[in-house]
């Protein structure tokens, strides 16, 4: 399976830091992108998504080249319910 999970994050965002460790505890490998550190990324899926909280994440399928975001208080509430989202992707 081809399917590869960014997560945009940004630095001293306590939300952001529990996310990594909720997904480092699950095993599942992501690419952690700082919003700072690659802003023209994350403007393109704020605008996507309509929303520029995080943590939010997308899931890139490089089989069909295509991508699914994913964004908090449109997507999901709690972090929990993001891992359950990412579980049932993979």
């Amino acid at each position: 399976m081809a399917k590869h999970l960014v997560v945009f994050t940004m630095v001293g965002c306590p939300f952001c830091q529990d996310f990594k460790e909720l997904l480092k505890g699950d095993n599942i490998d992501f690419v952690d992108m700082d919003i700072h550190e690659n802003p023209e990324e994350y403007e393109m899926f704020s605008q996507i998504t309509e929303n520029d909280l995080v943590p939010a994440f997308m899931i890139v399928d490089e089989e069909d080249n295509s991508a699914q975001y994913f964004a908090p208080d449109r997507d999901y509430e709690e972090l929990d319910q993001a891992i359950k989202i990412i579980k049932g992707k993979f």
